[in-house]
């Protein structure tokens, strides 16, 4: 076990081809992001004939992307060179944009700010089409399956729209927030994480907690992530205080609780505590083994076999993971971290693939395409990256 666990830094591992974006053509596009707040005598001319309540469709592209021509820089995306592109998007919204996504069709774009603005354009026309302003927003989620969108709020509220007629419908959870959530694979269920450690698993349309978790059940601090299963029967839940918890999606009840190595032989925390060096960050199910990888602020990547629950890989990190995602149909994880650099592991040797690099401060989030071969990045530099991570040696 020892040998597998530290197989993603064995010193026989062959030497590692790191891509630089300098020179490169592994980095297709970079987008230059807003490097700061606008000034606020100009967000609020731009924002003053703007009428959240009535929706009123504003004249012109003022809702649409817009791109800003810049000294030095290419207008057209097809260019031979690496140039930079900057797109600036009149939104209406109020606060930072922490929450962006696509449809289950890729026809709307949803986009929330922290005040808990939510606005949804039609991707074709760049339109508005709905927008609506709940809580303080802690996450927010499309249905797998139809124009429905879901959040989650500080006031405890997890909310769920069909877009764009409207129509709610509110989950009321205990009195604190909302922190994280996940709908089903089924689409007639959600998992919700709370701040005070509790799950539940909702029944949308009956508008019903089916399951819920608490005291020793769930978790000694706040969940900062929830993950499902292919077919939705297991559910992998992740707090700050370090534990990662797999839960009958059918039963409720909890089968498997995993906590790194590292931190295996601290004392548990009492109710309301936090680790001081240590939480779960991310988590996700491969679709084609019975894995299951846990991202650590202390930058662990541990694998766990789901059979035996056993911990299969432990890979190190320089610096904290932020998010992690599994490439479907392979048994490859894909990381970001503080250090910037977006890593390939494969979770059947622990072995790491390869890693991208670029940006000069941490990651904040990453998507994956659906086909693989892109990965989009955001970062505290200001920048998003396209890599391009389609290789024939994989």
């Amino acid at each position: 076990m020892e040998s597998e666990s530290e197989s993603g830094a064995a010193a026989d591992t062959p030497p590692l081809e790191t891509l630089s974006f300098h020179g490169d053509e592994e980095i297709i596009e970079v987008v230059e992001l807003d490097p700061g707040p606008p000034d606020p005598d100009d967000l609020a001319q731009e924002m003053e004939d703007v009428d959240f309540e009535e929706e009123e469709e504003e004249e012109g592209n003022e809702e649409g992307w817009v791109l800003e021509p810049q000294e030095g820089v290419v207008g057209s995306m097809e260019g031979p060179d690496d140039s930079e592109v900057t797109f600036a998007l009149h939104s209406g919204h109020k606060d930072s944009v922490t929450c962006a996504g696509f449809s289950h069709d890729s026809t709307l774009v949803a986009t929330g700010d922290m005040s808990g603005l939510l606005k949804v354009w039609q991707v074709d026309t760049k339109e508005e089409v709905w927008s609506f302003e709940a809580g303080d927003l802690e996450w927010m989620e499309w249905h797998p399956r139809a124009p429905v969108l879901l959040a989650g709020t500080a006031d405890g509220n997890t909310w769920m729209w069909k877009v764009p007629n409207g129509d709610c419908k509110t989950f009321q959870g205990p009195n604190c927030p909302a922190t994280c959530g996940r709908v089903l694979p089924d689409g007639k269920r959600a998992v919700v994480g709370y701040e005070d450690g509790t799950i539940r698993i909702w029944d949308l349309k009956q508008g019903s907690p089916i399951h819920v978790l608490k005291g020793t059940e769930g978790h000694q601090g706040p969940l900062t992530c929830v993950a499902a299963n292919q077919d939705g029967s297991l559910i992998l839940t992740g707090s700050v205080d370090c534990q990662a918890k797999l839960v009958s999606a059918t039963t409720g009840k909890v089968v498997g609780v995993f906590r790194p190595e590292t931190v295996a032989s601290q004392p548990s925390l009492g109710e309301g505590e936090e680790s001081e060096s240590n939480s779960v960050e991310s988590l996700g199910f491969c679709s084609v083994m019975p894995l299951a990888a846990v991202g650590y602020l202390d930058g662990t990547l541990a694998i766990y076999d789901l059979a035996t629950q056993t911990l299969r890989h432990q890979c190190q990190h320089q610096s904290g993971i932020v998010q992690l995602l599994w490439e479907a149909g392979t048994a490859v994880v894909y990381t970001c971290s503080l250090d910037g650099i977006v890593r390939l592991w494969d979770a059947r040797t622990g072995r790491l693939l390869t890693d991208y690099r670029g940006h000069t401060a941490e990651i904040l989030d990453f998507a994956l395409s659906k086909d693989a071969s892109l990965v989009v990045t955001t970062s505290g530099d200001h920048k998003a990256k396209v890599f391009c991570v389609q290789r024939p040696d994989r």
